[in-house]
């Protein structure tokens, strides 16, 4: 099982030596966000799971699966009680961490390609997603819509 390997920044004192190690996924760990309240954080990961960590006493608090493939980002929605996923199985997903459930999936039939990277506006309300296809896409996340597309990219979009 691998396990990440989480570093923070030091303060005066702090020797530099690894703390905590948050050991769960069968597979490797490809993305990482810290909540809003930097209490959790959430891990997208190569066995197709995304889990909720307690950064204070590393512990996996919740699994969450749906995904068909490896989840390559994550990003916390700006309340902090919902992310979203981003999967080579070509959909981004919205999971409400209260619920404990899968919320909404985006996909559309035309897209056949994985997805990079995730990141929401500031409201909440568009879902970015950048893809392998050089587009990234823009999603509705309360309608489940594709709002547009942004495509004068000249490579994948890995970072958002």
């Amino acid at each position: 099982s691998s396990g990440i390997n989480a570093e923070w920044p030091l303060r005066p004192g702090e020797t530099g030596q690894q703390t905590t190690t948050f050991t769960g996924h069968t597979g490797d760990a490809m993305s990482l966000a810290l909540s809003p309240d930097k209490r959790t954080f959430v891990s997208g990961a190569c066995d197709a799971s995304a889990k909720l960590w307690d950064i204070r006493d590393g512990m996996c608090k919740q699994t969450f699966t749906g995904h068909e493939s490896d989840i390559n980002a994550v990003s916390f929605f700006p309340n902090g009680l919902s992310f979203a996923t981003g999967s080579d199985d070509a959909t981004c997903r919205l999971f409400d961490i209260r619920a404990d459930q899968e919320l909404i999936t985006y996909n559309n039939e035309t897209i056949i390609c994985g997805i990079t990277s995730v990141g929401f506006s500031k409201s909440g309300r568009l879902l970015f997603a950048g893809y392998d296809d050089f587009n990234c896409n823009v999603w509705d996340s309360i309608c489940n819509h594709r709002s547009g597309v942004l495509a004068a990219h000249e490579n994948r979009v890995s970072c958002l």
